[in-house]
């Protein structure tokens, strides 16, 4: 008899904790839980927070709601500098698009360069001209570059609204097909 008891008793107590788990998941859905923060596509973009040309403080974080390319690059690099007319081309197609659910697109630029003024001379070349760009000055041992795990440039990331990472690595037609996905219209 002591056998049975336990037994209704552990079943009532699975049950229960089944219908509690239901209840909570139906109060709190799936897209609330906490996601790992890291570099691969799901994961949830590292914060970066870096100096802009004129010393005031950018941070990812205050792009959230946009689409946002993050974009590792220096004036040293060559392959970066032809891929920059592909990144301006995107910002100038994308600026004004309209998005499933996000509020637009930007492009956060992340610098590895030494010298401000080799920096700055190469935003001007390329007419970079969006308000995001940023740098520690630390070259290859830029913290931002080592949260994202970038050991070659050029390198960016594409990061939805609610600041997941949804594409890596695009360069020219790819970025566009990428971008594409999350548009409503123009």
């Amino acid at each position: 008899m002591n056998m049975i008891m336990k037994a209704t008793t552990l079943s009532l107590s699975t049950i229960a904790s089944a219908l509690f788990l239901a209840a909570l998941t139906a109060t709190f859905p799936t897209n609330c839980t906490a996601q790992k923060v890291g570099s691969k596509v799901g994961n949830l973009a590292p914060e970066l927070v870096l100096e802009n040309m004129d010393g005031e403080t950018i941070k990812l974080s205050d792009l959230r709601g946009t689409l946002v390319l993050v974009d590792f690059w220096a004036s040293w690099c060559g392959p970066c500098r032809r891929e920059n007319p592909h990144v301006v081309s995107a910002y100038k197609k994308y600026r004004k698009a309209k998005f499933k659910s996000a509020d637009g697109f930007e492009v956060f630029s992340v610098s590895l360069d030494k010298k401000m003024e080799s920096w700055r001379r190469a935003v001007k070349q390329d007419k970079l001209d969006w308000p995001f760009h940023g740098s520690d000055l630390s070259g290859w041992d830029s913290e931002a570059a080592s949260l994202y795990g970038v050991s070659s440039i050029p390198m960016s990331f594409l990061v939805d609204e609610n600041g997941v990472i949804v594409a890596k690595n695009l360069r020219g037609m790819e970025l566009h097909i990428q971008i594409d996905k999350h548009v409503k219209g123009f």
